[in-house]
Order: C-alpha cells, then structure tokens, then sequence
C-alpha cells in the first residue's frame, strides 16, 4: 500500500488548505482513514480519523470545528479541510489507514503511513 499526500504549503493565519492522501494499492473502502501530524520537536499525535461505510468522523479537541475529514472510496482519496489555519497548526501532516474501528486511534494502531506533507502557517 502506497498512500501519496498533498496539498501543504505556507499560508497565512486564517486561511485554509485542502489535503489529500492518495491510495495505491487496495481500495480504502474496507480500512479507517486519518491524519496526523508531527510538530517540530514534539511527537506525532491525532488529528482526525474517518470510519469505513457509515463515515463517523473524529477529532482531536484543537482541531473541532476548523478541520473536516472526508473519504471519497470511488477515487481512493482521503481529504483534509483546514480552515481558520493558526500558526500552531503548523507540522507535518500524515495520512494513516488501519483496519478496525476510526476511533480512539493511537499511532501505534496505523497499518500503514503516508510520506508526510508540510503545513506552514504564517501569524
């Protein structure tokens, strides 16, 4: 499984960015998909997680209501809706997929890991 993510760049406070994580391999329709993300100095930690079917979504507390994961199975694609970016957001961002449940997901339950894409965000 090749998961390819894009869509990082340096932006400004407040504004938004759209990521996407690209699957190769087999279809994304049977596994939980997320993001994470890895600050500067600091350990990779949750972002937001995306259940298989019915979709239930997840988020870790500093990203409600500014963050919106979604999965299009037909395209084999994970995204991730950044809005109201802050500076603190900035990190390198990963897809994940495992199998089982979206919830409660700990970096150690990824079954697999996308390359990383770089969020800047500017005060």
């Amino acid at each position: 499984v090749q998961l390819q993510a894009s869509g990082g760049g340096l932006v400004q406070a407040g504004d938004s960015l759209r990521l996407s994580c690209a699957a190769s391999g087999p279809s994304i329709g049977t596994y939980a998909m997320g993001w994470f993300l890895r600050a500067p100095g600091k350990e990779r930690e949750f972002v937001a997680a995306i259940a298989l079917a019915v979709g239930s979504t997840y988020y870790a507390d500093s990203v409600k209501g500014r963050f919106t994961i979604s999965r299009d199975d037909a395209k084999n694609t994970v995204y991730l809706q950044m809005n109201s970016l802050k500076p603190e957001d900035t990190a390198v961002y990963y897809c994940a997929m495992k199998g089982g449940r979206a919830a409660n997901w700990r970096s150690y339950d990824t079954a697999y890991w996308g390359q990383g894409t770089l969020v800047t965000v500017s005060s």
